[in-house]
């Protein structure tokens, strides 16, 4: 079998982008990138089509071609020349060319996507940018390249049908695959909203989601829906149990990996934990009352689980002693940033760095991580520049502050580096965002431990980050809550997660984006300064249908580790 791998060229377009940017709009199909650099998958990204050419990329991801005809004949004749090009939504002038006709839709639509029956298992995927192509009439058998359509896009899970989700058309001796739905942008409206938080959200109607209390917050821009996309437990919870984002880059790195495959190459790629761990748990703690007693609890709890955990700990926190007696157990001391107006918190650049220097000072820790008390948030990203600046490394605002909207209201459990407005030509934060499931299970206004199962197989599935937080004073107070809390760690533990602070998840994040990886203008694979432990894996398409059935272990397809010439590698240490 060959172990040539696939050469993937990102195309976009530089005098579109200024265009773009000019104008204050946002080009959010740039986060491909974030999603192929966490996947571990190698790429380059390119702004000049001269470049582009020399490379001669394999499979050829458009991000922004630009809208003169010039441009599109560029990208049509890259695909005559035996290229595959995906393009996620967009190219709209293309679409007269390929037979088809673009339909207008503002809504939120659900697809069916084909083939990938191990990973999602019937679930049907929100989209909330979708930009439908439909075959003219009399052009499906004769005139269109149209060579097949894949899947399907439905207003509302139990909707009508609005088309295909994804067009493939054959041009020369390549292929233009064109979804339907714009998925960069998807992922990122899920994580992050579609704009900035300026105004409370819309709440549950069965009161079960009350965002409309005059606080601006995280969830207040969540974009699933209350009623299609939650379920309930058997004790009659409701919970969000889909990481929507999470999937849509799973069927992003499945169709690159099945592309390649049918080019007679393949593609490797950096696993997302080191060797021996399959998913990763999290516990964080917000001191909110600063009581030590609680934190003694607390301490005790950790000791007798064999867990460490995560303290964001809030002005005016604890003594020095008790900090060290945290630090000496192995746990993590972070930040709780304070803008919560009602109890004097201000959200300003100067009240975070001063907060932090307080806390800084007081513990004599290195503080590299950060959680909003109340998960306070508002407009888009003002909050990550603030941490940019003031050396914070990852954030765990971004989780639920209700009862009913538990689970995954962000679309994901995965680590990530959130994208910027246009004003700051989209780059990415270096802020690695660690979102929450749930908070103090058994607490008589949270979720009861029936929503523990889910989340951890949920979680599982996608091999992200199980992130639960429980506060000191509500461990100490309450004999179900510590309970809760045993149950989780057992259940995680017996899933085999292993239980990392948010600041080692950072650190191997870190680590994983630092190594050289790429694939030379040969197909040869390039490896330098691997973290210890990191595991190169690729998608072997040579097994036999009995054997691939037992080994769909990576975006559902059977993904050994790498076997094949690897140029100057080198690992480190972490």
């Amino acid at each position: 079998m060959s172990m040539q791998a696939v050469k993937i060229g990102l195309w976009c377009n530089r005098n579109a982008a200024e265009y773009h940017w000019k104008h204050g709009q946002n080009i959010f199909q740039l986060y491909i990138e974030e999603i192929l650099s966490h996947a571990g998958i190698p790429y380059r990204l390119f702004d000049q089509a001269e470049q582009l050419s020399a490379y001669r990329p394999d499979i050829i991801v458009n991000v922004l071609a630009g809208e003169q005809e010039e441009d599109l004949d560029r990208l049509l004749k890259w695909v005559e020349e035996g290229a595959v090009v995906i393009a996620y939504g967009g190219l709209n002038r293309l679409a007269s060319r390929m037979g088809c006709v673009e339909v207008s839709c503002r809504e939120a639509v659900y697809a069916e996507v084909e083939g990938m029956e191990a990973v999602l298992q019937g679930k049907l995927l929100r989209a909330l940018c979708s930009q439908p192509w439909k075959p003219l009439a009399g052009h499906e058998q004769t005139a269109s390249p149209l060579a097949e359509a894949q899947g399907k896009l439905r207003l509302g899970k139990a909707g009508s049908e609005l088309g295909a989700a994804c067009l493939a058309f054959r041009v020369g001796t390549g292929k233009l695959i064109r979804w339907n739905v714009d998925i960069p942008s998807t992922i990122v409206y899920l994580q992050q909203g579609r704009g900035p938080v300026y105004q409370d959200g819309i709440p549950a109607e069965d009161g079960t989601g009350g965002i409309d209390e005059g606080i601006l917050k995280a969830d207040d821009g969540m974009e699933v829906d209350w009623k299609e996309d939650r379920v309930k437990t058997d004790s009659n919870i409701p919970y969000f149990p889909i990481p929507y984002g999470d999937l849509w880059r799973e069927v992003i790195v499945h169709e690159l990996m099945r592309e390649a495959a049918g080019l007679g190459l393949t593609l490797p790629f950096l696993d997302y934990w080191p060797r021996g761990i399959k998913q990763v748990a999290m516990i964080s703690h917000d001191s909110d009352f600063n009581s030590e007693e609680a934190a003694r609890t607390t301490l005790e709890l950790l000791r007798e689980c064999g867990v460490r955990s995560t303290w964001c700990m809030i002005e005016p926190g604890y003594s020095r002693e008790m900090y060290d007696m945290i630090a000496v157990a192995g746990h993590e001391l972070a930040f709780h940033f304070n803008a919560l107006e009602a109890e004097g918190g201000i959200w300003s650049q100067e009240e975070f760095s001063r907060q932090l220097q307080h806390l800084r000072q007081a513990s004599g820790a290195d503080i590299v991580s950060n959680k909003n008390h109340y998960t306070r948030f508002e407009g888009w990203g003002e909050l990550f520049r603030w941490c940019e600046a003031e050396g914070i490394q990852a954030d765990q605002t971004r989780g639920p502050s209700k009862k009913g909207n538990v689970g995954f209201p962000f679309g994901t459990a995965q680590p990530y580096y959130p994208i910027a407005w246009a004003d700051e030509r989209n780059r990415l934060y270096d802020v690695l965002q660690i979102g929450f499931l749930t908070q103090d299970l058994e607490h008589p206004m949270l979720p009861d431990m029936s929503v523990i199962e889910p989340f951890l197989q949920a979680v599982k599935g996608v091999r992200g980050v199980a992130h639960f937080l429980f506060h000191q004073q509500h461990i100490h107070r309450i004999e179900g809550v510590r309970e809760a809390f045993r149950a989780v760690v057992g259940q995680a533990k017996n899933l085999g997660y292993t239980f990392w602070t948010c600041a080692e998840i950072t650190s191997w994040e870190q680590a994983r984006r630092n190594a050289r990886f790429s694939v030379d203008a040969s197909g040869a694979l390039e490896a330098g300064n691997l973290p210890e432990g990191a595991v190169i894996r690729y998608y072997r398409h040579s097994y036999s249908d009995v054997e691939e059935d037992s080994k769909r272990d990576r975006y559902g397809l059977p993904c050994p580790e790498w076997s094949g010439m690897i140029k100057g590698a080198a690992k480190r240490t972490r």
